[in-house]
């Protein structure tokens, strides 16, 4: 009776599976292909992506030149401490200390609230492109029976077949189906941090003992 079974449940498996290409369905109803895509990179490289990163670099540009040049002052002032530990008086060396301290805090402060700022119009820019590239994957994946498209960032994974990366596929539909009005210079991956960001500020030395004293 078990052998009979195992014939009949053979047999029924090497009949179904073919006849399953056989239907109307416009897709299998078991697809078994597997893609992968970065999608960071699949954002950074359509033209929209393109376009809209190249402006939040242009929209930035004062506010990190203005944060370098909060960097020099700090190192210029820093510099004159050290320089001057044993000729300044006690009186000038606690005002350019307190002076010291207070362009370190402003520049923190400027440093926290250009990156909350970046990182929020960066994430407008990632959401508003990841939205519309989930749905056109999602409509790809149906059209041409792929059972999973996986997150494929090169930190992520160890290995990925070129066969089956789609990232550059889905960044030519995108483009196609989102075309820019001009063209926009190449940029790197989205970043998550302020372009160029200040050093973080220096402290100075501080004043050795006068040995002079009691």
């Amino acid at each position: 009776m078990n052998k009979q079974l195992r014939k009949i449940s053979l047999c029924f498996g090497r009949v179904a599976w073919p006849a399953l290409g056989w239907g109307q369905s416009p897709t299998p109803s078991l697809p078994g292909k597997i893609g992968v895509i970065n999608i960071q990179a699949a954002i950074a490289g359509t033209g929209e992506g393109k376009k809209a990163f190249a402006e939040l670099e242009k929209k930035y540009a004062p506010r990190r030149q203005d944060l370098q040049q909060q960097q020099q002052e700090i190192n210029s002032l820093t510099d004159q401490l050290q320089k001057g530990q044993n000729t300044l008086s006690d009186d000038e060396q606690r005002r350019l200390n307190r002076e010291l301290q207070e362009k370190q805090t402003r520049l923190k402060r400027n440093q926290e609230d250009a990156q909350t700022d970046f990182q929020a119009d960066n994430g407008e820019v990632v959401n508003r492109i990841g939205q519309k590239m989930v749905r056109l994957m999602d409509e790809y994946a149906q059209q041409n029976g792929y059972a999973v498209i996986i997150e494929g960032n090169p930190q992520l994974l160890y290995y990925v077949a070129p066969q089956i990366d789609l990232t550059e596929e889905i960044v030519k539909r995108y483009d196609a189906a989102n075309p820019v009005t001009a063209d926009a210079p190449a940029t790197s991956s989205p970043s998550t941090t302020v372009p160029a960001a200040a050093a973080k500020p220096r402290t100075p030395a501080s004043k050795p003992a006068d040995k002079s004293k009691p």
